[in-house]
């Protein structure tokens, strides 16, 4: 049976040039390299400048992904962003980003859901493509968590950093089988329940301020690792696929130690996994396409590879894409 599937033509990322290492926060906190990558794998970050905002990251991000799909700008029918921290409480960071590449016709919004942000991004952007609503999408995922820290809490300030990556889909004809380019199988999930776990303590309605990044994170880690396996093999048999058939998971770049306990609970060997997360930290929704990103530009994925990306984030919410490179 013939159907369209949104398939993945380009790929971009941007990192802010100022380069954090751990030695950094031990010279102001009791921590050291050796503890926050014991706990991490975080080795560095980067941070954004002054005046370096999160639409300017996602503009650079999905300038690249553009160039690299050899798809102009004015072919592009939406622009999706997902952050958590955007520019302004409105308008959207994507109508920003919109403007600043010379996209002057369709629509453009943001999608909130922190560190699942891109998976929802993705999933919402393969909709748009099977609904007829768009039949190319610019998805990008982009945050400056560094304006969010509380920099006295050693167990959170040292895991996040700033960047962007980016994708570009487009819509093609297929034969409506696993065997298909492009995403397969999608699963999102949320529990309001959980909302204590990670939240920022702050807000338009509640505080009139930004305010900064709360995270239990034990628990955070407990309902990580089970939640990512659970909903990865949702979204594997929604493509009538398994796990044998992986050739990559790009997962939320957030712990090694939770990338890890999910790959074997998966039964994927880490050679099979994309870790990025020693030299960008925890970048929220912008991990999975910075790391998709970097993993291309480093010829790992060859065409017909299967890709399972992962996250969970504040809410709890979390979530998984399956697709075919």
């Amino acid at each position: 049976m013939n159907t369209t599937r949104a398939v993945i033509r380009g790929c971009g990322h941007y990192l802010p040039e100022r380069v954090v290492p751990n030695s950094e926060f031990a010279a102001m906190l009791d921590t050291s390299d050796d503890w926050i990558v014991s706990r991490s794998g975080i080795e560095r970050r980067h941070f954004a400048a002054e005046g370096e905002y999160t639409s300017d990251l996602a503009a650079h991000a999905g300038r690249r992904a553009l160039a690299a799909s050899g798809i102009a700008p004015d072919q592009i029918d939406a622009v999706i962003v997902a952050t958590s921290t955007p520019d302004y409480t409105f308008p959207a960071v994507a109508t920003q980003v919109q403007a600043a590449l010379g996209i002057r016709q369709g629509f453009a919004f943001d999608i909130q859901a922190v560190c699942a942000g891109f998976v929802f991004a993705l999933a919402n952007a393969n909709g748009l493509i099977l609904g007829g609503q768009a039949k190319r999408v610019l998805v990008i995922g982009a945050e400056t968590f560094s304006r969010i820290m509380d920099w006295t809490d050693r167990g959170t300030c040292v895991l996040f950093g700033d960047g962007a990556g980016a994708v570009v889909l487009e819509a093609v004809d297929s034969d409506g089988t696993s065997q298909d380019r492009g995403i397969l199988g999608v699963d999102l999930n949320s529990d309001g329940q959980y909302r204590d776990l990670l939240y920022v303590d702050g807000g338009v309605s509640r505080s009139g301020t930004s305010g900064v990044l709360k995270m239990q994170g034990r628990e955070v880690f407990r309902h990580a690792v089970e939640k990512l396996a659970q909903t990865a093999t949702t979204a594997l048999e929604r493509a009538d696929l398994g796990a044998g058939d992986v050739d990559w998971v790009v997962p939320h770049q957030a712990n090694l130690r939770i990338i890890r306990g999910t790959a074997q609970k998966l039964g994927v060997p880490m050679e099979k996994v994309v870790v990025t997360v020693q030299d960008h930290g925890n970048t929220s929704a912008a991990s999975i396409p910075l790391a998709l990103s970097v993993a291309a530009d480093r010829d790992q994925f060859n065409p017909g590879d299967v890709i399972v990306t992962e996250a969970i984030g504040g809410g709890l919410s979390w979530g998984a894409v399956v697709l075919r490179w």
